[in-house]
């Protein structure tokens, strides 16, 4: 595995994928081409995901750029340059593509069981496409790289020097009650002095979502997401089952499990401070003393699960595919990305020194090794899972790995960190559901105000959320929110 870009038969070997002037022609190229039979409409479907592969990874390298140097306006202003001067005049080059293949006649001789799903999905962008939303997708994306870049520059001064608030969930393992409270305290201060910016950002972003959804002809951005993801399948009306059946199955047990730690601490009530210790009062896991470890011992648990993953990760971790300690100026969160010319994955995160840390680089390993498993097919359109399957590859390497976890830990600690992945399964099911539910309220109701819309998150967390009392922080309950870049 190697970082080579493939040789390129259809785009030119230097072509610069930043500059306009030498990618129109290569649409105008594809477009004044005649697919009148199956193999000409296959190859020039092969040489379209040629192109759309160099795009891709040079909008991949400046994403990835801009998210670890937030702070860096060079590489601020290469990436808004890209989103706002090259993506908005590709989209409308695709969408005329793809209005061709639709209307190709040698479209129903192609391999059913090969394009039936790339067939469908182009069907369904075809229709759902209109010049009015090109600028707005692009207003869209530029206001939550705002949101990361407001993020990327949270710190607070603790312990004598200044920290990322990645770097502050540490002390929320300490023993020390009075420490924990502190540093909680600390970072939820932060967080409110940019509350109301990025209220005024989403602001922006609900009403940017509801002209788009209005400009396609449909009741609200739901359903236009629902449209512009694929979801053939299932519903909203399933999504609500869903939530249903969390609140009614999972979230007793989270509680229950919340009332065993509020027991075992000995306090009352459980503050949110309380939710990260050691309920029995031994010090944090310490799963590693600096962030190069990390992937070494990760390395360990991949050679023994599989040695062909093992030496893909290897190949990953020498090749420089990865960021992963925290710092100033870093976005939040951690992803994986890929870069589809070159066909490598880059895994991002904010490691700490917890054991979050590790379920984070395990679960974008997982990623990592389903984008290698596809990365030959000429299609780029079928070398990413869609958006229900992706999580069965990073959550599912998670639990495989369970057992490889003595990498990191023995004896006592690594029955607790099997413990700790279990119940923090059992959390995500009732958070997933409050941020899902969220969302669909949030664009079925997008004239709500901010006060309505903190009414409503309320609520959710009543339905969802677990036991521990936010008596005199009311106001950064209302906001946690805020926390999950997803919703931006």
């Amino acid at each position: 595995m190697d970082d080579t870009p493939r040789t390129r038969t259809f785009v030119p070997k230097n072509a610069d994928m930043g500059d306009w002037s030498q990618i129109e022609p290569l649409f105008d190229a594809l477009d004044a081409r005649v697919t009148d039979t199956a193999e000409a409409l296959e190859q020039w479907l092969i040489d379209q995901s040629e192109l759309a592969s160099c795009l891709s990874e040079e909008s991949s390298r400046r994403y990835v750029a801009s998210t670890c140097h937030t702070d860096d306006p060079r590489i601020e202003a290469d990436y808004l340059y890209f989103i706002e001067q090259i993506d908005p005049r590709c989209e409308v080059r695709w969408q005329k593509l793809r209005e061709k293949y639709v209307a190709s006649p040698a479209r129903d001789g192609l391999d059913r069981q090969r394009y039936f799903v790339f067939d469908r999905s182009t069907a369904a962008a075809v229709a759902l496409f209109r010049d009015a939303n090109v600028p707005l997708h692009t207003e869209d994306r530029t206001l939550f790289q705002k949101y990361q870049k407001i993020c990327g520059a949270m710190t607070v001064e603790f312990e004598g020097r200044e920290q990322t608030l990645p770097q502050m969930a540490r002390y929320l393992e300490q023993t020390d009650r009075g420490v924990r409270q502190q540093a909680w305290e600390l970072t939820s201060n932060r967080r409110a002095a940019d509350r109301d910016r990025i209220e005024e950002l989403f602001n922006a972003q609900i009403a940017l979502r509801d002209r788009i959804a209005r400009n396609a002809d449909l009741a609200d951005f739901r359903d236009y997401q629902f449209r512009a993801y694929d979801r053939f399948d299932y519903t909203p009306t399933d999504c609500e089952a869903f939530h249903e059946a969390v609140a009614r199955c999972v979230v007793p047990v989270y509680r229950k499990l919340q009332e065993r730690r509020r027991a075992r601490l000995n306090v009352s009530p459980l503050r949110p401070w309380d939710l990260a210790v050691d309920p029995q009062g031994r010090p944090p896991l310490v799963p590693f003393e600096d962030t190069a470890e990390l992937p070494r011992k990760c390395s360990r648990i991949f050679h023994r699960l599989d040695p062909v993953l093992g030496k893909q990760f290897d190949a990953m971790v020498e090749a420089g595919w990865m960021d992963l300690d925290s710092r100033k100026g870093k976005a939040p969160g951690g992803y994986q990305s890929s870069f589809d010319e070159s066909r490598h994955p880059f895994i991002f995160m904010n490691a700490v020194g917890l054991h979050r840390d590790v379920e984070t680089l395990l679960h974008e390993a997982g990623h990592a090794f389903h984008y290698l498993a596809c990365r030959e097919d000429p299609l780029i359109a079928y070398r990413h899972a869609g958006m229900e399957m992706a999580e069965v590859a990073s959550m599912g390497m998670e639990l495989l790995t369970a057992d490889e976890l003595d990498a990191f830990y023995d004896g006592p600690d690594l029955v607790r960190a099997r413990r700790q992945q279990l119940e923090s399964i059992v959390w995500l099911f009732p958070w997933g559901a409050t941020i899902d539910a969220f969302q669909h309220w949030l664009y079925t109701n997008p004239n709500h105000t901010p006060g309505e819309r903190a009414d409503h998150w309320l609520s959710l967390l009543d339905r969802f959320g677990g036991i521990e009392d936010w008596t005199g922080y009311e106001s950064a309950r209302a906001d946690t929110w805020q926390r999950q870049l997803h919703l931006f």
